[in-house]
């Protein structure tokens, strides 16, 4: 097979992340994988990529994310393939419009519970015609899959229409032996010293917050807690001054973007993702698999995977998770015990299921063109 992946950028992300992890296991199993970015922008995943996969060709269209030029871009790219998948918004809209031009098999997954389009009365429309394009549509959790369905169900009204059946889940993977067997990184491990680090891996952007982290930290014993936020976004500035205004600014760590995210979660006591909404969290399973107990948010996208394994805690309350950290650090057989879930709970999301799930996918479209 001939497969091409198309997304907006190789920032660093869920979606992102997901791409290359997932490129180079399908050219194992034999099939030739390139990669369609709109933003073309050289980022730590490109080097990865380039590194990990050197055959893999990559198509740069531009540096933005809706040039409608892209789109006879794309005619042209799309014809040398069997199979293009897409992911995020705009690749999604404007593969399917290209496709008008060149007839190949189309999938794309869904990689969040919400988006402000699906708010966008007038944009149902488009929205109705695009997935009608699609021969597949995935979806990265269950909870996912049911907002889309119910989002599907006020555009598509009958729920016996037969694009119901192209909707499937094949949930979000990691490579959980990796993470869990890396070193910590020694720089960080010095770093905290005596202190406690509660680690944050995710973007500075509207679905997360870590506004409420910063406010447990500052209901938390200023000698044993640190905070660390591995990421960069257009919120970072907004959280610094909130963490200055409580008074610890000094205990919060702003890592940056990281591409040894697996050593960063080994050098931490305690993984935590506080987020508004999600799809399904790489992060969460990334930090399920550091064998670290892992706090998450009781929200969409978090509670799926983490509810009877690690702690949920209620959205935006700063109080349970500041409690929930001094019950795990005062009791070690609590702590191991939840530890250990966790780290069970991961190897289900073990990246070769996903990648069996995609190949699946794709080989079920080949099968139904050969007919």
């Amino acid at each position: 097979m001939r497969i091409l992946q198309v997304i907006t950028s190789l920032e660093m992300g869920g979606a992102e992340t997901l791409v290359v992890n997932l490129i180079p296991r399908l050219q194992a199993l034999g099939h030739t994988v390139d990669l369609c970015v709109f933003n073309g922008t050289e980022t730590p995943l490109t080097h990865r990529l380039k590194i990990e996969s050197p055959q893999t060709k990559i198509y740069a269209l531009g540096h933005g994310v809706y040039n409608p030029l892209y789109i006879l871009k794309l005619t042209k790219i799309m014809r040398n393939y069997d199979i293009i998948h897409t992911h995020n918004s705009s690749p999604q809209l404007f593969v399917a419009i290209a496709r008008l031009f060149c007839p190949v098999k189309l999938v794309s997954t869904e990689h969040t519970t919400s988006n402000r389009k699906r708010e966008w009365k007038w944009y149902a429309l488009i929205e109705s015609w695009m997935y009608g394009q699609y021969n597949h549509v995935i979806c990265i959790s269950q909870i996912a899959e049911e907002k889309l369905r119910e989002y599907m169900g006020g555009i598509w009204m009958e729920k016996s229409n037969p694009k119901y059946e192209q909707i499937s889940t094949i949930n979000n993977g990691v490579d959980v032996k990796t993470i869990s067997n890396t070193a910590p990184d020694k720089e960080l491990l010095s770093l905290k010293g005596q202190r406690k680090a509660i680690l944050m891996v995710a973007g500075f952007r509207d679905a997360k917050d870590q506004d409420t982290v910063v406010r447990s930290l500052s209901l938390l014993n200023n000698d044993k807690f640190e905070i660390w936020f591995a990421g960069v976004g257009v919120r970072q500035d907004t959280v610094k001054q909130l963490a200055n205004s409580l008074g610890v600014g000094e205990r919060v760590r702003f890592l940056g973007l990281r591409t040894d995210i697996p050593n960063v979660l080994r050098s931490a006591d305690i993984i935590v993702m506080s987020s508004h909404w999600e799809g399904l969290s790489l992060s969460n399973v990334e930090g399920m698999s550091a064998h670290k107990p892992f706090i998450a948010s009781d929200v969409n996208g978090l509670k799926e995977v983490t509810k009877g394994y690690g702690i949920l805690f209620p959205h935006e309350d700063a109080k349970v998770l500041a409690d929930e950290i001094n019950h795990l650090t005062s009791d070690e057989a609590y702590y191991n015990e939840i530890a250990e879930r966790c780290y069970n709970r991961a190897l289900e999301f073990d990246i070769s299921k996903m990648v069996n799930g995609y190949y699946s996918v794709y080989q079920e479209l080949m099968r139904n063109e050969a007919k």
